[in-house]
């Protein structure tokens, strides 16, 4: 890891941090291991009190260490990180995750061998059974609800392998190169978090950079372990920011259909809130049935609220925009995610994730 000349490192690996304690080290040793030496380090720490900043501080000396008062966000954490970072090329790590010795090897080399590429993603793969996929790369919905594709599928029944395109990575393991940032810029704040990924990678997108994921540059991980698997806040920033997604992102003939394909998700999630099944269960399981429903009028009420900022922003950069609104259309169809995989309904329907599932997901 360079360290006696930061200055001029290759590659700058940004962690956010809120109360990692539990899982933080493991991420930071795995980052010792890396066969690939030319980056800095930096972690960023969200106010966290579980003892995080002393034990960076007493164990990880080569560690560039942000202490940010409070709270903030993903977004704000992985922006303050960026404008700490040397490297050309800025990746994002979460803070829970654990990455293969030759993983940061393998993802600068697909950097390096596709320079049209803005974004490059890592095989995240989940942390206990690491033969089935976390995400490789993210997909949108028609409402423009996203969520990382192939989720829980065995990678080796997928038949991928080399560098593959996706639409934009996911941010648990993401490398962006640092041109693209400066011309589009990092990650809305105004999001705090969730979705704001792919957001981004939609920018980008649109400035005319391609997207692509190494399949060999793997990367273990827990899922939700920071922000929890299910919480009403979590659902209320992801319910809210999804709208903003497809107000800064989506053509205009795709937004004028996001009321219909709304409706259309809401009562998929009814359906599968009665009958038990896919998120939509766990949702009905978790016991919060009010703190739910405050949580989503909140997010709509909210949503409603940003649509000017959201506007303003989407007119400032769709001005310096180098794809069209059919190339944009066709990439979002190309990448599309369906309502039935965003709602994990169709594990419940085939749980071993057959060819026919496979089939619908494309």
């Amino acid at each position: 890891m360079t360290s006696s000349l930061p200055n001029s490192c290759r590659v700058s690996i940004i962690i956010p941090n809120w109360n990692g304690m539990g899982v933080l080290p493991e991420c930071l040793e795995s980052l010792r291991r890396q066969t690939f030496r030319d980056f800095e380090l930096i972690v960023v720490d969200n106010g966290s009190t579980d003892g995080s900043i002393a034990a960076l501080n007493r164990d990880y000396p080569e560690v560039r260490l942000l202490e940010l008062p409070k709270n903030l966000g993903y977004s704000v954490a992985n922006n303050r990180g960026l404008e700490m970072a040397h490297g050309d090329y800025i990746v994002a790590l979460n803070n829970d995750t654990r990455a293969e010795a030759d993983w940061l090897e393998k993802l600068v080399a697909a950097a390096d061998a596709c320079p049209e590429a803005g974004m490059v993603g890592s095989r995240t793969v989940v942390y206990e059974t690491p033969e089935l996929v976390d995400t490789l790369g993210g997909r949108v919905c028609r409402d423009g609800m996203s969520r990382g594709a192939f989720r829980h599928r065995r990678f080796d029944d997928l038949g991928l392998s080399g560098v593959i395109p996706i639409l934009y990575p996911s941010p648990c393991a993401a490398l962006y190169r640092r041109q693209m940032l400066e011309q589009i810029g990092f990650f809305d704040e105004d999001f705090f978090a969730y979705a704001e990924d792919t957001d981004l990678g939609l920018r980008g997108r649109w400035a005319g950079w391609d997207a692509v994921l190494a399949t060999d540059a793997v990367v273990r991980h827990h899922y939700s372990v920071t922000g929890g698997s299910f919480s009403p806040f979590k659902l209320y920033l992801v319910e809210r920011n999804h709208y903003w997604v497809a107000l800064k992102n989506f053509p205009w003939s795709m937004l004028l259909q996001l009321p219909f394909w709304s409706i259309v998700r809401l009562w998929m999630q009814i359906v599968a809130v009665r009958q038990g099944v896919g998120s939509g269960g766990e949702f009905a399981q978790s016991g919060q049935c009010w703190p739910i429903i405050k949580a989503l009028i909140k997010a709509n009420i909210d949503a409603l609220w940003g649509v000017p900022g959201m506007l303003k922003k989407r007119r400032r950069f769709h001005s310096q925009r180098r794809r069209t609104s059919g190339e944009m259309a066709t990439l979002l169809q190309q990448f599309r995610l369906s309502f039935a995989e965003l709602l994990d309904l169709h594990v419940a329907a085939s749980p071993n994730g057959d060819s026919s599932d496979r089939e619908r997901l494309n």
